[in-house]
């Protein structure tokens, strides 16, 4: 008996991994066609005002592996736009939404598109009372820091991830 009950856990083991195989799933990196473009150095091209999203992309670019540099060889990560919105809405309680787009692509030294330029977008709101004690600046501008570090964020991982379309020649 105890013999039937090993040829049937072998029998399902092999029969779930006929199932997964089946369904397409593969272990990430398995793909053995796929060679990613590695962008080990950068430097960073970002417009003017954009400081604390310079700061937050050195931080988590440095912690992927990626070193900045201004060397002849690195490839360059440029911000094309970098658009922050504030929206208000008013009603019994005042809403604010706060929204940053940034587009941005990476290029060679020589300026030529190396992928499609890609749009990222992150967003927050809160609510106040205005007939109470206004904390809208404080809590604004710590939602204006979330939002850069969401978008830094959002930017490091489809670098790392590798997921940036190629530019069409």
């Amino acid at each position: 008996m105890h013999l039937a009950q090993r040829a049937a856990a072998i029998v399902l083991t092999l029969g779930l991994s006929a199932g997964l195989v089946g369904c397409g799933f593969h272990l990430k990196g398995s793909n053995p066609t796929a060679v990613p473009l590695v962008y080990n150095k950068l430097t960073l091209a970002m417009p003017a005002s954009t400081s604390e999203l310079e700061n937050k992309l050195s931080i988590y670019l440095s912690a992927t592996g990626v070193q900045l540099s201004n060397a002849n060889d690195a490839y360059v990560l440029r911000i094309l736009d970098y658009t922050p919105r504030r929206q208000l809405l008013n009603g019994k309680l005042t809403e604010v939404l706060l929204r940053l787009t940034v587009t941005f692509q990476i290029e060679d030294r020589q300026g030529k598109k190396i992928t499609e330029p890609r749009t990222l977008t992150a967003s927050r709101t809160y609510q106040y009372d205005v007939a109470t004690v206004n904390t809208d600046n404080q809590q604004e501008a710590y939602l204006n820091r979330i939002v850069i570090d969401d978008v830094a964020q959002q930017i490091t991982r489809q670098i790392a991830a590798n997921r940036l379309p190629k530019a069409q020649p």
